[in-house]
């Protein structure tokens, strides 16, 4: 049974049927909705089932929305899913790494102006090192603290000679940096009778530091010189004598090692 036209309701025969959009056609009642131009199966756009050339075929557009009651509660909602996310992401990458930084010129002068004072100090340590310690800056704390030692000890009780007699001599205070020194007060008042020389015999120790005397009872050596008797006087002083010179008297303990 031959089908309806779908535009003229007349029944279509077979030699001018056309079967398109699901439906069925005469070739001349198969043109444009709008400008009535005959398509064929080619050059046709079928839009809602019904055919139209390409110069009126209908474009979408978007309609607008209305702020509804729904609508609003769906935006609500997308929010808060949208800010909990956030705050999982936050959490999970806190503390893995760092943002990426922009490398503008800026930075690029900034970092290259710190990796020339990185190398210049660098390069600095590696001399130094390199060269070692010279001998005036490593005994500078041994010195200083021998110093101080002397300092204690010259802070104990002697007498003053007074002014006008004959061979007298003027008293002068101890420099400022040993101003702040006080005698022990467990030391007794023969004190200065431990600096005579102790009873022969004793080790023999070698100088790691050059030392010079800053006192009468004391003596001067070089690195390397060898003190022969030595015997232990306190934590930080012994009695020796300078093998090279022959002089014998006070040395600081912490400029000689043992042999």
């Amino acid at each position: 049974m031959n089908p309806n036209c779908a535009r003229c309701g007349k029944i279509v025969y077979p030699t001018e049927k056309v079967n398109c959009l699901d439906k069925f056609w005469h070739k001349s009642c198969f043109h444009c909705e709008t400008c009535k131009m005959t398509l064929n199966m080619k050059n046709y756009k079928g839009y809602e089932k019904k055919p139209y050339c390409n110069a009126h075929y209908p474009k979408q557009s978007f309609t607008m929305v209305a702020d509804t009651p729904e609508n609003l509660r769906l935006k609500q909602q997308s929010e808060l899913q949208s800010q909990i996310r956030y705050k999982e992401e936050f959490e999970k990458n806190k503390g893995k790494g760092f943002s990426v930084v922009a490398d503008t010129p800026e930075l690029q002068r900034i970092r290259k102006t710190q990796d020339q004072i990185s190398n210049i100090k660098y390069h600095e340590e590696f001399e130094r090192s390199r060269m070692g310690p010279s001998p005036s800056e490593g005994s500078e704390p041994e010195r200083r603290n021998s110093q101080e030692s002397s300092g204690y000890r010259r802070a104990e009780p002697q007498p003053q000679p007074q002014l006008g007699q004959p061979g007298a001599t003027v008293f002068q205070p101890p420099p400022p940096s040993q101003s702040f020194s006080y005698p022990d007060p467990a030391v007794p008042a023969s004190a200065p009778a431990q600096r005579s020389a102790p009873p022969g015999g004793g080790k023999r120790f070698r100088a790691v530091y050059d030392y010079n005397a800053a006192d009468e009872d004391e003596v001067s050596f070089q690195d390397g010189d060898t003190i022969i008797n030595v015997q232990q006087i306190d934590d930080g002083w012994m009695y020796g004598t300078v093998e090279r010179t022959g002089d014998t008297g006070m040395l600081p303990a912490n400029y000689v090692e043992a042999i």
